[in-house]
């Protein structure tokens, strides 16, 4: 966050590299210009802020063509539009191998309205926009379909009946309406992350700030159903799947008890638990009664 004195200026920039954030055997070069600018202002967000401009700089091999950057920028554009945002500048440079993406957004907040991640207290209610672990799942799906073409490149990908699946991973979305919902509604959330790591380990980037601890009630969590199915069928539990599956730009936000009739008259905004003082642990409350602590399993940076 930059403040000159004025409305506060907020800034947030991603870095995708192919081989380690995308692979091109599966997503199609419009799919990741849009997937590139949503991740940020889905930062832009997780701060309660408005996203306004964006620039977008590129190092690009000479394997691809005028053609395919074209279509790179026209998701670049699409996600433009669809979110109401400016792109004001950028650059483009060689690279020796593989492509990569550096996007940077610009949003506005007033004052405050701002949301860190570091406002909760114990007692507040935590939320989530959205369903979780589908798009973990749908990259499972890709992997799968790309180990078989690679095999036999004759065969199709089975992907007719996976669109929610996969579309959740290559073309997320941000959930700029509920930030506007705050905003109309007079709701601040206490704190705030997206989930882009996973919900186990975003909630402890926010048990961390707020110094507090956390419970998940399992039957709460929202989760797809077709994510469900998918889920059984790779013999995995959902509920593991949406702890640590992460890539679902949902937000996840805490509120003070007194708004709770707020968050009622949400779209899609589910209460998945409450916020505890630290000593009590990150913590998640079975369906079949037991307790359990978090671990964070989710995207290392490094």
């Amino acid at each position: 966050m930059l403040d000159y004195g004025g409305e506060p200026v907020i800034v947030t920039t991603d870095l995708l590299v192919e081989g380690i954030h995308f692979d091109l055997m599966y997503h199609p070069l419009k799919h990741l210009g849009y997937k590139a600018v949503i991740v940020n202002l889905s930062d832009i967000c997780a701060m309660n802020a408005i996203p306004k401009h964006i620039t977008v700089s590129i190092a690009i091999s000479n394997r691809f063509s005028v053609e395919a950057v074209d279509e790179l920028y026209e998701g670049i554009r699409i996600a433009c539009e669809a979110y109401e945002v400016d792109l004001v500048g950028g650059d483009t440079t060689s690279s020796p191998r593989g492509l990569t993406i550096s996007v940077t957004a610009v949003g506005s907040i007033a004052a405050d309205r701002i949301t860190y991640r570091s406002g909760a207290k114990a007692g507040d209610i935590l939320c989530v926009t959205g369903d979780l672990g589908a798009a973990y799942l749908g990259l499972q799906i890709l992997e799968r379909e790309k180990q078989v073409f690679l095999a036999a490149p004759d065969m199709q990908p089975q992907l007719t009946e996976k669109k929610y699946l996969v579309g959740r991973q290559l073309k997320p979305e941000a959930r700029l309406e509920a930030v506007r919902y705050f905003e109309k509604s007079g709701l601040l959330p206490t704190a705030m992350i997206d989930i882009s790591d996973g919900l186990a380990s975003d909630l402890m980037h926010i048990c961390k700030a707020s110094g507090v601890g956390a419970f998940i009630e399992e039957a709460q969590v929202p989760i797809h159903d077709e994510a469900r199915m998918q889920a059984i069928e790779f013999q995995m539990d959902p509920i593991t799947c949406a702890l640590s599956g992460g890539e679902d730009y949902e937000l996840l936000f805490t509120v003070d008890p007194k708004d709770l009739e707020k968050i009622r008259f949400m779209d899609s905004v589910y209460i998945i638990g409450e916020m505890v003082p630290k000593e009590d642990g990150i913590t998640l409350h079975t369906s079949g009664g037991q307790i359990h602590p978090v671990t964070a399993q989710g995207w290392k940076h490094f």
